[in-house]
């Protein structure tokens, strides 16, 4: 609700969460839908987890598209491509708190932005960061309307990330760990990036791989 959610119902349980623990929290906000008191057994029906806080919202989602995406005057997004495990993205849109940058960006997204392992993984980042959610194309037009430079992570014709100006209006995009990310991103951008591995093993787990380059770029700025 503190991120402009507009919740219809809130089904709550009071044997975990009193009505007076739950007025009071609804206190601070202007709440003014339906409030339904269920037992244990319908509560544990409908709740998706066994440890739960006895509450649950029926919300409006909000419209994921990449218009209504806030700029700041240089920007850093962070895209993400064909990802197909919600852990993942829950993670990323936790980096993309973290590091304060501007959005999160779906491409081709293979699951519902709203499956409750990426709430749950986000750690309610979901609510708080701006999201966006398009197709491959469409994502590259709007990035050079908006004259932002793209990057992409990849294997092939790599330049260390470490070496790559992240001063400027950004992209990074970062795609599926088994395919890769599409040719479309990796032909419409400046340069493609790698993270160096020095192990036995040849990749990094994907949220990694976004968290490690966003930080590079955040630090870059801070020695301007």
């Amino acid at each position: 609700m503190s991120s402009g959610y507009k919740l219809d119902k809130i089904l709550f349980n009071p044997q975990i969460l009193p009505l007076t623990k739950l007025n009071k929290i609804l206190s601070n906000y202007n709440f003014n839908g339906q409030i339904i008191e269920l037992n244990n057994s319908v509560y544990s029906k409908i709740a998706y987890r066994e440890k739960t806080e006895g509450i649950i919202g029926i919300a409006n989602w909000k419209t994921h598209t990449l218009n209504y995406i806030k700029l700041s005057n240089v920007p850093i997004l962070l895209i993400a491509e064909n990802i197909e495990k919600p852990g993942n993205i829950g993670a990323m849109i936790r980096t993309v708190d973290a590091a304060g940058i501007d959005a999160f960006i779906i491409a081709n997204p293979i699951t519902d932005i709203y499956n409750p392992n990426i709430i749950r993984s986000s750690v309610g980042g979901i609510f708080s960061t701006q999201i966006a959610i398009s197709t491959t194309q469409k994502i590259i037009e709007w990035l050079r309307n908006k004259n932002i430079t793209l990057y992409t992570a990849t294997l092939q014709n790599s330049f260390p990330y470490y070496k790559i100006n992240f001063r400027e209006p950004v992209a990074i995009a970062v795609g599926n760990e088994a395919k890769g990310i599409d040719k479309s991103f990796r032909k419409a951008a400046k340069k493609n990036i790698i993270i160096p591995m020095h192990g036995k093993l040849d990749s990094l787990n994907v949220s990694i791989s976004a968290a490690i380059i966003i930080f590079e770029a955040i630090r870059q700025r801070k020695l301007q």
